[in-house]
């Protein structure tokens, strides 16, 4: 017991160290953020964040031993940075509400829960919201592996002069929630059509009979659940914390492959990390080869393509445009010279941005 204790009061010395040196941290934030001020530079900077976070991965495997695990690290330091951060500017951040949806735990992950959030009721609305600077950034969802890509998304960027400043990528992982504590008292389960449909065989299986209710979100699930002590909700881990509810049941969905990317949204282009993805969209004449011509260009340069997706232009019957994803940054050399010559090839070619690739689920 004795040797214990002892282990303990090395404990308590070591969190009253990082107390300390977290206290330093944030005076040295406040003084940056001051010189950042005066020298009207953009106070939240995306790319020194992947830095950080890179540089304490790697000194916790090649320094350390990598006891501590990576993924918790990346989610302290998300939010020491994020407190750190709100030191130096409150960041604005509008994403595609309600409250506690995914989109909502995907914009916590990327900026953590000192920056002001405000829920918009569309994905126009989170664009808008950027385009007039009313919001630092935006958090709009993409695509999914098992519903595929979220058009609407797509078309906004067609509309708007917003850039991609980053993206998220997380597990879809649904839970049963309730006020109640006990999973037979469970009548009725609500939740989006969605997210009813990817645990739809669970709920057959572990609540045999029970009502089940589609509502237009998870989060009014959540408010129904709060209100009657028969309802279960089915929704995130975020939306159990947000309203107060029970976690009967984790993990219920059917397919444990599920996963949503998110994109951020912002006004000003990013500099290269070393480690980037580049999303463009073009055009290109409806004639046979127009688009093996186009796509040609990256395998002459040597560029991965992660992602090909085709919409209609809305401008003319039968007329598509291609949204691509590739890897590296448009300032490296062989990303210019083959936009260069992509442009030449096409109708059009916007390019969206380039940002960071996903922390830890590139």
């Amino acid at each position: 017991m004795e040797e214990l204790k002892e282990l303990r009061r090395k404990i308590d010395r070591i969190d009253e160290e990082i107390l300390r040196l977290l206290n330093e941290r944030a005076k040295l934030a406040k003084k940056i953020g001051e010189i950042k001020t005066k020298a009207k530079l953009p106070i939240h900077v995306p790319e020194r964040e992947r830095e950080i976070f890179e540089k304490i991965l790697r000194l916790n495997k090649e320094v350390y031993g990598g006891v501590f695990p990576s993924e918790a690290l990346v989610h302290i330091y998300r939010e020491i940075i994020s407190a750190c951060l709100s030191l130096e500017k409150k960041i604005k951040v509008a994403y595609l509400g309600p409250k506690a949806t995914f989109t909502h735990q995907a914009a916590l992950e990327f900026f953590g829960f000192s920056a002001h959030y405000t829920p918009c009721s569309t994905i126009r609305d989170v664009f808008v919201e950027v385009a007039t600077k009313r919001a630092d950034y935006g958090v709009v969802p993409v695509e999914n592996t098992i519903e595929g890509v979220v058009n609407y998304t797509l078309d906004m960027f067609l509309e708007s002069d917003v850039k991609i400043a980053g993206e998220i990528v997380i597990p879809i992982t649904l839970h049963l929630l309730s006020t109640s504590d006990d999973i037979e008292s469970v009548e009725k389960v609500y939740s989006h059509k969605m997210a009813l449909a990817q645990c739809r065989s669970w709920i057959e299986k572990n609540l045999p009979g029970v009502q089940i209710i589609e509502v237009e979100s998870t989060a009014k699930a959540c408010e129904i659940a709060l209100e009657d002590e028969r309802a279960g909700a089915v929704a995130s881990e975020v939306a159990a914390y947000t309203y107060h509810l029970n976690i009967l049941a984790r993990n219920i969905q059917d397919s444990g492959d599920n996963f949503t990317r998110f994109l951020v949204i912002a006004k000003r282009d990013l500099k290269p990390t070393g480690n980037d993805k580049t999303s463009i969209l073009f055009g290109v004449k409806d004639e046979p080869g127009a688009l093996y011509k186009a796509l040609e260009v990256f395998y002459k340069h040597g560029i991965n393509l992660t992602k090909i997706e085709s919409r209609p232009s809305k401008k003319k019957a039968w007329d598509y445009v291609f949204f691509v994803d590739l890897e590296g940054h448009k300032e490296e050399e062989k990303v210019k010279k083959a936009l260069k010559e992509l442009k030449e090839k096409t109708q059009f070619l916007k390019v969206l941005g380039s940002y960071p690739k996903a922390l830890l689920r590139e």
